[in-house]
C-alpha cells in the first residue's frame, strides 16, 4: 500500500463543539487543557478537586479544576479547476492539489475532523462536490475525483473565477473550521477581500499553485509560442535576456501582491511549487499558531 503523506495542523483560534478532538475548544468539561479553578459548591465534581490550590486560596473554600475541551472542526478543501490550474510541465497543478487532498484526508481523520470538497471554475462544480464527514476515504475520494477532471470546454472570461468561487462558498459563510483556498489566482482578485471577510469565522489557507514553468523562463534563445490557458490566446515571443528578467519580476510582483492581499486579512499563504511538501504544511502551521 502507498504511503499517504500526513501534516498536523494546530489553529490559533478556539471552535465551539462538543465532539472530541484535537483542536482547541471553548466549551469547558473534562478536557486536558487547564483553564481556570472554580469552587466545589458552583461545580460539584469531587473527583477534581486540587487540595493545594485550595489550601493556598487560604478561605477555606475547596477548589476545582476546570478543564477546556479538544474538540472535531469541520474541514474543507475550496479548489479551483478552471483551465489554467490543468497546467504543468511535469505534473498539473491540479495533481499536486489532489496529492495535498489526500494528505490533507487522511491527517482529518487522525485528528478526529471532518474534511469535504467544494471546486469552481467558472460555476461552482457540483460534480466535484463531497460533503464534509469524518471517514478514513473521504481523502482519498477527493484525491481520485481531482486527478479525474478535465478542463470544462470554452474560454473563460477574466473574472469569472472569483464569480465561481463565490457561489461556491455560500455554504461555507459564517461557518467556523478550516478552509484550504487552493488556486494559482491567474485571475483578477482586487474583489477576493470581500469574499474573504465574508469567510472570517473560519481559518482560511490560502494555497497558492503555481509550477515552475511559469514562475522561471526559458533559458535559451528562442521563438517561444505562448499559450493563455484561460482565453486560449496563443503569441509567440523572442526570449532574450530583457524578456527574462521581466517576466522574473512579473512573478515577484504578482507574489508580492497576494501576500500583501492575504497577510491584511490575517490569512499569510502557502505556496505550492511543483510539489507537496507535508513537512512544509506542517511547519506553516506552526509558524502561524506562534
Amino acid at each position: 500500500m502507498e504511503r499517504i503523506d500526513e501534516f498536523h495542523y494546530q489553529l490559533p483560534r478556539r471552535f465551539g463543539g462538543w465532539r472530541p478532538g484535537a483542536q482547541r475548544g471553548l466549551s469547558q468539561g473534562s478536557g486536558q487543557e487547564f483553564a481556570a479553578h472554580r469552587r466545589l459548591f458552583d461545580h460539584a465534581d469531587p473527583r477534581r478537586i486540587d487540595l493545594r490550590a485550595s489550601v493556598r486560596e487560604g478561605r477555606g473554600n475547596w477548589l476545582v479544576r476546570i478543564h477546556r475541551l479538544r474538540v472535531a472542526i469541520p474541514v474543507h478543501l475550496v479548489v479551483d479547476v478552471s483551465a489554467s490550474m490543468h497546467f504543468g510541465a511535469a505534473r498539473r497543478k491540479l495533481d499536486v492539489v489532489a496529492d495535498l487532498a489526500e494528505a490533507l484526508g487522511y491527517s482529518a481523520f487522525r485528528g478526529g475532523d471532518s474534511v469535504g470538497l467544494l471546486a469552481f471554475d467558472r460555476h461552482e462544480r457540483e460534480d466535484l462536490f463531497v460533503p464534509a464527514r469524518h471517514s478514513r476515504g473521504n481523502g482519498s475520494l477527493m484525491a481520485r475525483m481531482l486527478r479525474d477532471c478535465r478542463a470544462a470546454p470554452g474560454t473563460v472570461p477574466h473574472g469569472s473565477a472569483l464569480d465561481g468561487l463565490r457561489r461556491t462558498t455560500e455554504r461555507l459563510v459564517g461557518r467556523g473550521g478550516l478552509v484550504f483556498l487552493a488556486s494559482d489566482f491567474h485571475w483578477p482578485v482586487a474583489a477576493l477581500g470581500e469574499l474573504l471577510d465574508q469567510l472570517a469565522p473560519a481559518c482560511v489557507v490560502p494555497v497558492v499553485v503555481w509550477d515552475p514553468a511559469e514562475t522561471e523562463p526559458p533559458p535559451a534563445r528562442a521563438l517561444v509560442a505562448l499559450s493563455d490557458a484561460e482565453t486560449g490566446v496563443r503569441r509567440s515571443l523572442w526570449m532574450r535576456e530583457s524578456l527574462r528578467t521581466r517576466w522574473r519580476e512579473a512573478v515577484a510582483t504578482r507574489r508580492a501582491e497576494l501576500g500583501t492581499l492575504f497577510d491584511a486579512h490575517g490569512m499569510p499563504p502557502f505556496h505550492l511549487h511543483g510539489r507537496f511538501d507535508a513537512e512544509a504544511l506542517t511547519r506553516y502551521f506552526m509558524e502561524t499558531a506562534a
